[in-house]
């Protein structure tokens, strides 16, 4: 077996970053492969979805999808997101009214190319964004640029884009687990964002995640997704 050093030689170093145990025990091949498969087959059935059911969801579960989210690895452990979460109906139909000015000008006005409104042309989308108002949730995740620190002075974020990534991929594998939708909506540009919720200068709009549950009946596009050796290059 293995043997390592512990990373932190220094006595009052490691005090100042101590260490835990790691909870996860290893498991016996074939339990891993059982709980994969059955994990892989809830991921693959999830879908984008634009139309919900304006039914209430209760706020503790958004509460536990971020935290979810928050588990995700960061550069550094510097976590730099902000999850903002809003359900204030004048708010909704604030963000959803700035959104379509700004999804009007792409479709209609050709801010996106030929080949970029070709690509989309299968999903069914345009400039109407309903589910903005309908969805019981709106969550936007913010990327922190840089923090601070208690003095006030600059502190610097590591693999800022990375980091925010994972955990935006958590939290949609969250809401997916738990049985409800969402969508990631990157209305283009989305500045506004940061101006409509009042956040500070020091971060910038990643992506907007409507959460509810799916209108009942809700049709999907029926997606392929690319097999194994079209994703994945093996060197063995």
């Amino acid at each position: 077996m293995a043997t390592y050093e512990h990373p932190y030689p220094d006595p009052e170093l490691a005090a100042a970053h101590p260490f835990t145990t790691y909870g996860t025990t290893s498991r016996p091949d074939q339990e891993m492969r059982a709980r994969a498969r059955e994990f892989h087959d809830l991921m693959d059935a999830r879908r984008s979805v634009r139309m919900f059911d304006d039914r209430p969801v209760p706020r503790d579960l958004i509460e536990t999808a971020i935290r979810s989210a928050s588990t995700a690895p960061s550069g550094a452990h510097m976590q730099p997101w902000t999850f903002v979460a809003i359900a204030d109906p004048a708010l909704k139909a604030e963000i959803r009214a700035a959104a379509e000015e700004e999804e009007r000008t792409n479709y209609l006005e050709n801010r996106m190319n030929t080949e970029w409104q070709a690509a989309l042309a299968p999903l069914g989308t345009d400039h109407h964004k309903e589910f903005l108002e309908i969805a019981p949730w709106l969550v936007v995740l913010f990327e922190q640029r840089f923090g601070e620190h208690e003095d006030g002075s600059k502190k610097t974020h590591y693999y800022v884009k990375e980091s925010v990534g994972i955990a935006a991929g958590l939290f949609v594998t969250a809401i997916h687990q738990m049985g409800l939708a969402t969508l990631p909506h990157t209305p283009s540009p989305m500045a506004f964002l940061r101006r409509v919720l009042d956040r500070p200068g020091t971060e910038r709009p990643f992506v907007l995640f409507p959460v509810g549950h799916p209108l009942p009946g809700v049709r999907v596009p029926d997606l392929e997704r690319k097999p194994l050796d079209q994703v994945a290059v093996f060197r063995e």
